[in-house]
């Protein structure tokens, strides 16, 4: 399998992870390329139509794209213990933290556009500021509501790639005040998974 990959999007990090945790790291090639929404990538829109890594290629098989989809198919090629619950609340609650975890990372994108991308006589301080609560907010309940002692699955490692780009770009910070979900996170960041796959580069438009 080839990833197509881009070193600083949280999205293609957490696939990347994830086939680690899964143990399925050396199957797969990971192909490097650059994209933003101001950057045609034609290699990557060839592969999906939304112009985004990551994107998996497998030999005679559709691509597939979008990190959730990606790690979902992932789960099914290995024999170890599923990082995806089949069923039951287990299975929502995973999801529902995938979820937060892909906000954070769709809402840090929002806040950066707003704070450094856009030229600054186009930039809408309430509108990133409206977006900022909507991360503080979402590291307040993690404070409460992560299961910082179970098991690993893809949940944690969504949660743990997001914050991890949100420190790399200096967005609105997680630590204060939360002391159970800066411990998780520190301890996260030590996995081999992790220390694999780190963040670099700049986005090119």
């Amino acid at each position: 399998m080839q990833l197509l990959y881009q070193t600083h999007s949280p999205y293609a990090r957490k696939a990347l992870v994830f086939a680690h945790e899964a143990g399925l790291a050396e199957r797969i090639e990971v192909i490097h390329h650059e994209t933003s929404p101001t950057l045609r990538n034609d290699a990557v829109y060839a592969q999906n139509p939304l112009g985004k890594v990551p994107v998996l290629l497998r030999s005679g098989l559709p691509p597939l794209f979008d990190s959730d989809v990606i790690c979902a198919y992932l789960d099914t090629l290995h024999d170890g213990r599923k990082l995806i619950p089949a069923e039951g609340e287990a299975r929502w609650h995973v999801l529902r933290l995938q979820a937060i975890a892909q906000a954070l990372a769709d809402f840090g994108i929002k806040v950066r556009w707003e704070t450094v991308r856009r030229p600054e006589a186009l930039r809408y301080p309430a509108l990133r500021d409206g977006y900022a609560r909507k991360l503080i907010e979402s590291y307040d309940w993690l404070e409460r509501e992560l299961d910082d002692r179970a098991p690993l699955h893809v949940g944690h490692i969504a949660i743990a790639t997001a914050l991890s780009w949100l420190e790399f770009r200096e967005l609105p910070g997680f630590r204060a005040g939360r002391p159970r979900l800066s411990a998780w996170f520190d301890a996260f960041e030590q996995r081999d998974s992790m220390r694999a796959t780190p963040l670099s580069g700049e986005t090119h438009d």
